[in-house]
């Protein structure tokens, strides 16, 4: 079985607002690339993050570890992870890993670009 090759694009939604879009395997190097893209974004005073996660599909374990990572620096700074376009199978598993008691879930990215903009901490 193959495994897709993950995919980043970051950018600036709002002041101190970050968006990390990912598509593929988030896997030790996909999660390492979504943590690197979120360093980069933090050196740029985003305390809030957004990571879309509409072209991804499976995350495994450490990949989950690298996002509860980046959750706890942004916690650590006063900021607010979010994620969107979640599957399914990955909302369950950011339920059971407990990542949705300290992180927001919206559907999509312009439900969480409404409900985040304006309220970033700095």
């Amino acid at each position: 079985m193959s495994e897709e090759q993950i995919r980043i694009a970051k950018d600036l939604l709002a002041e101190g607002v970050g968006l990390i879009a990912a598509a593929g395997y988030i896997n030790n190097e996909g999660g390492q690339a979504i943590a690197d893209a979120a360093s980069e974004l933090m050196d740029q005073g985003c305390r809030t993050l957004v990571i879309d996660l509409d072209g991804t599909r499976i995350i495994n374990s450490i990949g989950v570890s690298i996002l509860l990572e980046i959750l706890e620096k942004l916690m650590d700074e006063k900021g607010r992870l979010a994620f969107c376009n979640l599957t399914p199978t990955i909302a369950k598993t950011c339920e059971i890993m407990g990542l949705v008691q300290y992180a927001a879930v919206y559907p999509d990215r312009l439900a969480a670009r409404a409900a985040l903009e304006g309220h970033a901490s700095v």
